[in-house]
Formats: C-alpha cells, sequence, structure tokens
C-alpha cells in the first residue's frame, strides 16, 4: 500500500517500464489509500497521440470540479472570443464642449474588463484613472458641469454566483461581477506593526470614502500571534478589522471585497480626475440610479481603453485561479453572443461548446465560470473530454500556456519538486471545503502528451493528504515508459 504521506518523494527510478495492467495496477494502490476509504475519487488519464486511456477510476461519477471548472470556462472563452479577443471601456461625452467646460455628463461605459487594476502597471491601482483624466486633458477639458456616470448595462447587476456561501462574501476570491470593475472589486488594506499595546498602523488601497472602516488592530508582542480578520457588513460598505499582529513582523496585506461594483468605480475615478485639477459639478452615479436617464443619442465617444490581449486574461484565470476574472469572462461570452452578459447566457454558450464536442450536457451541471459554487457537478471523463478537444486545436498553444507549471509558477510554484515531474506538469489546481482537484497535461517517460483529471471529494483529511497522492501520480506518469 502506497500512503498519501509518501507522495513528495520521486524515489522511483530513472524510468519505470511497465505495461499498461501493471501501470494501472500502480495507481490502483496509490488511490487506495485508506486516508480516502470514505471519499470518492474521480480520474481519467488519456494519451493524446492515440486517445487509449492509460487509467479511468470512477470516470462518470458526477463530482465538485472546485476550479478546475475554469479550465472549461477558459477553453468556452478561447473557443468564442478568439486569441485577440481585448476587453473595452469606452468613454463618451454628452453635452456641448464650449473651449474647456464640458457642459453636460461624462460617461464611462464598461463591458467587462477585469484588469483595471494595478496588476499591469507596477501595482499602480490607478494608473488606468491616470491615464483616462490626461486624456480628458489632452482633449482640452477640465471643467464638467454634469456628473461622472458608470454605464454597467452591457452586464447584469448580480454579482455573485448562484450558491456561494455567504460567509465568501467579503473575501477576495468571492468579489462581485461587474460591467464596470476597479482592482478586482476590493480594496486592500495593509496592516503596519508599531509597538507592543499600540494600535497597528493601517493603509488603504485605493484611498476611498466609498468604505467606511471599523479598525481595531493592535501590536503585540513578538512571542504572541497574528490574528486580524476583515469581515464586511452584508449588503454595505462598512467593513471591520480586528485582531493582533506581531511586534517587530513584516506588514501583513489583506483584500476586502465591496458591494456595487459600479459606484465604487466611477467614486474613485471623480476623486482621480479632481486630483488632477479637472473641476466637476455634478457627482459619481450608477447610471440605475439616476432618477432621470441620460440623453444617449447625443453621447459622443472620447476615447476606448482596451485590457491586454485574451491570452494573458486566461493565464491570470487559470494560473491564480482568480474567480473574479473567470466570472468576467463568462458574462463577457454571453455578452458577445447574446449583447448581455449574464451568467446564463455564458453558460448557455458553455454547454453549447460541450455539446459540439461530445460532452453529455444532460448530466452536467454549472452554475459559475470559477467553480466557486459547490453546485457545480461533472464527471472526470467530461473535464477529460475537454482537454482532448483543446489539444487538438490550433490555439492550443494559449490554453496550454495559461496553466501552472510544476515546480516553477502558479499555484503549482511549490509542488513536485526535484522529481522528474517539475518543470513538465502543466495544470490546474482546485479547492473547496473537502473538494481537491487537479487537472492538465504532462509528458510521460517516453515522451508522450496524455492528459489527467483527478477531482476528489467527501475527505475529512488535510487537504496537503489529496496534494501528495495527485503529485504522486504525476511523478509516476514522468517517470513511465511503455514495455
Amino acid at each position: 500500500m502506497v500512503f498519501a504521506q509518501e507522495a513528495k518523494s520521486d524515489s522511483l527510478p530513472k524510468f519505470t517500464f511497465a505495461t499498461i495492467p501493471e501501470f494501472q495496477d500502480q495507481l490502483e494502490d496509490i488511490f487506495d489509500d485508506p486516508s480516502f476509504n470514505s471519499a470518492q475519487w474521480g480520474v481519467v488519464i488519456q494519451s493524446m497521440a492515440n486517445g487509449e486511456y492509460l487509467y479511468k477510476r470512477n470516470e462518470h461519477k458526477l463530482l465538485m470540479p472546485a476550479s478546475n471548472l475554469k479550465l472549461i470556462t477558459t477553453a468556452a472563452a478561447l473557443h468564442y472570443l478568439g486569441k485577440n479577443y481585448r476587453f473595452k471601456t469606452e468613454i463618451y461625452t454628452i453635452g456641448d464642449v464650449e473651449g474647456n467646460r464640458l457642459k453636460g455628463d461624462l460617461i464611462i461605459r464598461g463591458f467587462g474588463d477585469p484588469a483595471i487594476s494595478g496588476r499591469f502597471y507596477n501595482d499602480s491601482i490607478l494608473k488606468v484613472f491616470n491615464n483616462w483624466a490626461d486624456s480628458l486633458l489632452e482633449n482640452g477639458i477640465d471643467e464638467i458641469d454634469g456628473n461622472i456616470i458608470g454605464d454597467d448595462n452591457a452586464f447584469d447587476d448580480i454579482g455573485l454566483g448562484s450558491g456561494w456561501a455567504w460567509d465568501y462574501e467579503t473575501d477576495w476570491y468571492a468579489a462581485p461581477s461587474g460591467a464596470l470593475s476597479l482592482n478586482d472589486n476590493c480594496i486592500e488594506l495593509l496592516i503596519t506593526p508599531g509597538n507592543a499595546g499600540e494600535k497597528a498602523k493601517m493603509e488603504m488601497e485605493p484611498l476611498t470614502r466609498y468604505v467606511t472602516i471599523i479598525y481595531n488592530v493592535y501590536t503585540v508582542a513578538a512571542d504572541s500571534v497574528t490574528d486580524i480578520s476583515v469581515y464586511r457588513q452584508r449588503g454595505t460598505n462598512i467593513i471591520s478589522i480586528s485582531g493582533t499582529i506581531k511586534e517587530n513582523s513584516d506588514p501583513k496585506r489583506l483584500y476586502a471585497s465591496i458591494n456595487n461594483p459600479t459606484q465604487y468605480f466611477v467614486t474613485v475615478f471623480k476623486v482621480v480626475l479632481l486630483s488632477k485639477g479637472i473641476k466637476i459639478k455634478g457627482y459619481a452615479a450608477d447610471i440605475d440610479d439616476l432618477v432621470e436617464s441620460p440623453d444617449l443619442t447625443k453621447e459622443h465617444l472620447l476615447f476606448t481603453h482596451y485590457s491586454a490581449f485574451l491570452p494573458v486574461i486566461l493565464s491570470i484565470v487559470n494560473k491564480n485561479s482568480q474567480n473574479f476574472f473567470a466570472e468576467q469572462l463568462l458574462k463577457a461570452i454571453g455578452y458577445e453572443k447574446d449583447h448581455f452578459g449574464t451568467t446564463n447566457n455564458g453558460l448557455s454558450y458553455v454547454e453549447k461548446f460541450l455539446s459540439a464536442i461530445g460532452v453529455n450536457t444532460e448530466n452536467i451541471q454549472l452554475v459559475d465560470g470559477s467553480g466557486l459554487s459547490r453546485m457545480n457537478l461533472l464527471t472526470a471523463r467530461q473535464l477529460s473530454t475537454v482537454l482532448g478537444f483543446m489539444y487538438k486545436q490550433d490555439y492550443f498553444s494559449y490554453y496550454l500556456n495559461s496553466l501552472s507549471v510544476a515546480g516553477k509558477s502558479g499555484s503549482l510554484s511549490d509542488r513536485m519538486l526535484k522529481s522528474r515531474a517539475e518543470n513538465n506538469v502543466r495544470g490546474k489546481t482546485g479547492y473547496v471545503g473537502n473538494v481537491r482537484s487537479l487537472s492538465g497535461y504532462m509528458l510521460t517517460g517516453d515522451n508522450e502528451w496524455v492528459s489527467f483529471v483527478m477531482i476528489v471529494n467527501n475527505f475529512t483529511v488535510p487537504f496537503k493528504l489529496a496534494d501528495n497522492i495527485q503529485d504522486l501520480v504525476c511523478i509516476r506518469l514522468a517517470n513511465f515508459k511503455r514495455k
């Protein structure tokens, strides 16, 4: 019997020569680990050269995939949107410009760009907004008589996924989606210790009055513990931060999601405009909250902002397991195909994609794009079918490059180190409570490309034991040569 605790060891010979039945017996021994007697594994390992199945276990059982669902969302995004797709955000004026004054409103129309943040701008969260303010000044506008209006009508206003747990709502990984979004729809909190007994210093980015902070974090002795909790009251932007941080410890960076992404977006943007010396008589508003809608027939496009190309977005989704980006992608599919970005519209096209490649969509349940919901159900065989289809496409390299690399990058950066699987396995991890998954591609000892899907549900042991089993299987594959 091979136990999960052994999985980090690469004590195998350089290569293990075996027949397929012998190899299958080895994997049966691994997956029969007694730590998972009450759990259920769904596994499929398939040759990409000839379609042969090297190993299957419960391949038709419905399981929660966790973030392995992102492999389907990103596959559908490449299929429908294409590698050259970029999100756009349009800036319009309504009203005449007389001299340096706009005698009307400034409208920012969003189409779901998830990347208006510091992610591509050396962590400068407001870089895009500063660029837009500079563009206004270059267009000769330094006074606005009207309002700063956020037009988010390309997407619906349902920010959270179906079945998301209520106690996730504060956390960055459950930030709401939206047609207009800033900084992953989160604020960042940097907590720096002082002397023991003193209140720790707190910095917030972006600095905004849109949120109200109730702050009670104190510095404690170096031999004590750091324990900080962050909680946003449901349906509000009142955020409570409390706890302790050890004296002389490094600053701790935390995140909290916000409520109403559009209002957050335009509120912060207005402050940036004011900081650039642009005078504004009106207020920042979500277009849905206006008593009287602006006359969009009189709008004039001033300029358009574009995101990075789709392959860069896919890498953030899959390498970083970024739920917010995944949900934005799903709604973008819905918008581009049906002119309205909703989860249901996006999922309808994801299911059409799956059906077209041979997946029985009557035996699958998808409710979001990220896998955060525990209501998602699919089989290992269905996910394996997606991986096999993508391998044959001319855009496969973009898909493959979006995945984490064992021992090198993303969520696999600290796994399978100093083994033949290091810098070989390209995969996507997944985790929610009692669920752990790993799926992707790799080369065997014969330099044969294989896809693999490994999903385990309903375990109660530490998830690291599941990681160890998955890692050991990958290491066996990396050392496997056919007799």
